[in-house]
């Protein structure tokens, strides 16, 4: 999964992407983007190390692409710069919150920016399918193009009228159709207010979450202010600064929220290993996510919950109490699962 941390030039959003990824912004990338990666903060995966002791240990882990910072009013570069965007399976948009600055009419801002994106490519595409359909072509070939050409046609009347296209249900021909165009505004996104200091406006957070943004806020530049003292002085110093929960653990559990992902586990005394799934995925997915050969071979998942494992203290005490589970392909995975998949190949 990586995540594209976007926003205007000034906002912060590439101190944001050091404090995550502990790399220094590389100047020389700025008109590409750059990416890094950060290891998920997980409890429940320390218990898990701590109860195995495996030789080696794999926290989940999620990508960063800190993107090009757009310019304010500037749409002819925006569209190519966003263009780099699309690679990113989720969006967290860094607003400076500094002289004045208003979240709201910048998150609406942003989001102008990126509708005018979606419209161009979509609209190009229109325009090159009415030329196709003008051409004697078979009846099946026709059909597929018009069906094509309909379901963008809805894509831009939503975008038309000035509506993203997130939690817009789309139809089989629809998700098709737009697949290639890794649609900026049908991707999850969310706000990161940058503060200059602990304090946070409640009420701007409270104002961003009523017109259904996801948003969370803290002072980047003084938390990597922190991370780059000796870590005997880091608590007292973020004592004195007022700094409670970092940035980064609000960010990736909000992350986790707006892209609806779990955690489950793979464990022995070799390995600990935390992987990332999409809420709802089957046993068969859950396979796939760890290595292809175990879905192609999938026979079955045998599953417990994390919890009951460290509470019980052994799978034999997990089995006693009922609460061991052998799964078919299609039943879902919970969150904090720890599997073995069984296979054949």
């Amino acid at each position: 999964m990586k995540i594209g941390l976007v926003g205007y030039q000034g906002s912060g959003k590439s101190t944001l992407f050091e404090l995550l990824s502990g790399h220094k912004p590389d100047v020389s990338k700025s008109h590409l983007g750059q990416v890094g990666m950060t290891t998920v903060p997980d409890e429940r995966f320390d218990r898990l190390v701590a109860f195995h002791k495996p030789k080696k240990i794999s926290p989940a882990k999620i990508d960063l692409f800190d993107t090009p910072g757009l310019l304010k009013g500037d749409n002819a570069q925006n569209a190519q710069r966003l263009g780099i965007i699309r690679e990113s399976s989720a969006l967290a948009q860094v607003i400076g919150v500094f002289n004045g600055v208003d979240p709201i009419a910048e998150a609406r801002a942003f989001e102008d920016d990126m509708i005018l994106a979606d419209l161009q490519v979509v609209g190009n595409r229109i325009e090159k399918l009415k030329k196709d359909l003008l051409r004697p072509r078979p009846a099946t070939e026709k059909d597929e193009l018009t069906a094509e050409l309909g379901a963008l046609e809805f894509v831009v009347a939503k975008l038309s009228d000035g509506q993203t296209l997130r939690g817009i249900p789309f139809t089989e021909v629809q998700d098709k159709a737009t697949k290639s165009f890794a649609l900026l505004t049908r991707k999850p996104k969310m706000v990161v207010l940058n503060t200059p200091d602990s304090a946070v406006d409640a009420k701007q957070l409270a104002d961003l979450h009523a017109i259904g943004i996801t948003a969370i806020a803290g002072p980047v530049g003084l938390e990597l202010e922190v991370a780059s003292l000796p870590e005997e002085d880091r608590a007292l110093f973020a004592s004195e600064m007022g700094l409670t929960e970092s940035c980064r653990s609000k960010l990736l559990r909000a992350i986790f929220e707006i892209t609806e992902q779990i955690t489950f586990y793979t464990c022995d005394e070799k390995e600990v290993h935390a992987w990332l799934l999409k809420r709802g995925s089957s046993a068969l997915e859950a396979a796939g996510t760890i290595h292809t050969d175990l879905a192609r071979g999938f026979i079955r998942a045998d599953i417990m919950s994390t919890e009951d494992l460290l509470r019980l203290g052994s799978e034999k005490e997990v089995k006693a109490h009922g609460l061991f589970r052998t799964e078919g392909k299609e039943s879902p995975i919970r969150d904090g699962d720890e599997i073995v998949i069984r296979f054949s190949v």
